[in-house]
């Protein structure tokens, strides 16, 4: 069975948001991606106070300066398609109040017919955490924790009702309701996350730094599966932040999916072998306007086809 494809929506500077989505939105569908995606970057500091990820010295990427809002940008491709699913890879979610996301998701789900595909990550920005966290970064792993009960009570039956450290219900009805159960998906890279994912979350949102990196991780989390007696399938897609050049990228300095489509396409068949559900692939940062981002999303997906991914 072929891996599906999803791509990445525009969300930064050199696109019309208003327009752009919707366009860029309907022609991937018609291409035969299967899902579009958002990301989340709420500010950009500067100067600086931290590198990118948290690692010193990282500097932040330009492009993100100018990031539109992912809930904003799902809603607009919600009402120009009719079947991709519509997924964030990742949504900062202790940014944002638990009651609040809940419902906008279950809002959105509804409208939509029931492709919202919720995928969470805890961030790792001091500034963004300043800006908006409900609480402080350090106690992001908890805040994460009571969004996902909040959105399951939330989007379960009526009455609602929840008592945790930010969000009280009391009995109440809710809606709408999502049209069918919302997927919780989480970005994981170590065994706390891994057991949370395992415990309480439907799917995996890895980031494609490594073939190893994601092989090695993808094997933990099916063997804490079967060692903490879980039942169902983890879904697992893959994040591609690709640079797409128009010419082959020579020389030994080319990092993995920085190159021309074939390039790019090549990188994607290693992550292809050990039983990933998706790959999402964002070409957006490199091309100067929609109409090059759909050109170029259709020319790497039919190169990735013909290659038998």
């Amino acid at each position: 069975m072929a891996t599906r494809l999803g791509l990445g929506l525009p969300q930064m500077r050199q696109y019309s948001i208003g327009t752009d989505v919707p366009d860029v939105a309907r022609t991937a569908e018609r291409i035969g991606y299967e899902s579009l995606w958002v990301f989340e970057r709420a500010l950009f500091p500067e100067p600086a106070t931290q590198g990118l990820y948290g690692i010193e010295g990282l500097p932040w990427p330009d492009e993100y300066r100018n990031v539109a809002d992912p809930l904003v940008t799902l809603t607009l491709a919600a009402a120009a398609t009719e079947r991709a699913e519509l997924g964030s890879s990742v949504l900062v979610a202790p940014l944002h109040l638990p009651f609040q996301l809940a419902k906008a998701l279950a809002s959105l789900d509804a409208a939509s017919g029931g492709r919202v595909l919720a995928g969470f990550g805890t961030g790792w920005s001091i500034d963004e955490y300043a800006a908006s966290g409900v609480r402080p970064i350090e106690e992001r792993g908890a805040v994460l924790d009571e969004i996902i009960e909040v959105c399951r009570a939330v989007w379960g039956p009526d009455p609602v009702s929840y008592n945790g450290k930010l969000t009280s219900i009391a009995s109440a009805v809710v809606g709408p309701k999502p049209a069918r159960p919302i997927p919780i998906m989480l970005a994981a890279s170590n065994e706390r996350s891994f057991r949370r994912l395992v415990d309480h979350a439907d799917g995996w949102l890895p980031a494609a730094f490594s073939a190893e990196q994601v092989r090695a991780q993808w094997r933990r989390l099916q063997e804490l599966a079967e060692e903490r007696g879980r039942s169902g399938p983890i879904r697992a897609a893959l994040r591609v932040n690709a640079r797409r050049q128009a010419k082959p990228h020579e020389g030994t300095d080319r990092q993995p999916f920085q190159g021309d489509a074939d390039q790019i396409v090549a990188d994607l068949a290693e992550f292809t072998e050990f039983g990933l559900d998706e790959i999402v692939i964002d070409l957006q940062s490199t091309a100067r306007d929609a109409q090059e981002l759909k050109d170029v999303a259709a020319e790497v997906y039919e190169k990735a086809r013909a290659a038998g991914i």
